[in-house]
């Protein structure tokens, strides 16, 4: 289903260049914001090498990766988010210490994966960890939440500001406004636009669902992820993101978050989850180190 162009990178010839490996995955993404990440990931610290699964009909943005030397592979029709990363995914997890997985909009400066990369290994009871997502203003954007209940999402995406104002104290709740977010600390869901992951834990529990075409594969894969290991806040680091948040103005894509939903409490249970509890209870405990 996916091709390759571009360049031909053969990953597995330089293991020792391979700790952090990184997936994007483009469907008719701005190209100025692509160019931004992908200057992002050229001007750190920590090297990354980084493959982009567009999913647009087009290859019109083939140039603007390979241009600045990283590897693209076009998809012949939009496989989702999920499924995108994992093409990326299967090439990499063998031979990386670590992957990150983040959205075409976002951008960061030159030691935010190295700090993540020195925090991850020293704390080695973590698989996943996410920094501050800000908006491109500076505001934070407020991405660390509990797994979520059929009501919370009603509330969130499908009644809007209204729902969320007659329901301000299950909103707050879920948001996470009343936990310290000051320090590192263990948050049950976490924001796919920008996922640091420890590549054991994904060899553990596996990729993205693919049965979520878009919406939620992130909460599912935090969930997976926090049965076995720590999934973390840490804000001593930050990266900008657009967050267009499409379902909020898009008919098609709010379905889309709906055939989501249904498939994610169908998966993991609506009303009686007793798993949810525990996970969420460890929402903003914090890490015993914070080296």
């Amino acid at each position: 289903m996916l091709s390759e162009n571009g360049l031909n990178l053969d990953l597995e010839s330089c293991p020792d260049l391979l700790t952090v490996t990184a997936s994007v995955v483009t469907f008719n993404s701005n190209k100025k914001q692509l160019e931004e990440f992908l200057d992002s990931c050229s001007r750190s610290l920590q090297s990354i090498s980084l493959i982009v699964v567009d999913n647009s009909p087009t290859e019109e943005l083939r140039s603007v990766v390979t241009d600045k030397g990283h590897a693209y592979f076009h998809s012949k029709k939009n496989v989702g988010f999920g499924s995108g990363h994992n093409f990326a995914l299967g090439r990499c997890l063998a031979i990386s210490k670590y992957h990150l997985v983040a959205n075409p909009d976002i951008s960061f400066g030159e030691d935010v994966i190295a700090k993540l990369y020195n925090f991850m290994e020293n704390h080695p009871d973590v698989g996943l960890v996410m920094p501050t997502i800000q908006y491109p203003d500076g505001s934070p954007q407020g991405l660390c939440k509990l797994l979520p209940t059929p009501a919370d999402l009603m509330v969130r995406r499908f009644l809007g500001r209204i729902g969320k104002g007659l329901f301000r104290k299950l909103s707050d709740r879920y948001e996470l406004k009343s936990s310290d977010l000051s320090v590192p600390c263990q948050v049950p869901c976490l924001s796919g636009c920008f996922m640091f992951i420890r590549s054991t834990e994904l060899q553990r529990i596996g990729m993205f669902d693919e049965r979520f075409f878009m919406y939620l594969e992130d909460v599912d894969l935090c969930r997976r992820i926090g049965q076995y290991s720590k999934c973390v806040y840490y804000p001593g680091a930050f990266v900008t993101h657009g967050y267009a948040k499409g379902s909020y103005n898009n008919f098609g894509l709010l379905l889309h978050h709906a055939q989501s939903a249904l498939r994610y409490f169908s998966k993991w249970g609506w009303f009686y989850d007793d798993e949810r509890r525990r996970l969420n209870k460890r929402a903003g405990l914090k890490l015993i180190s914070e080296k």
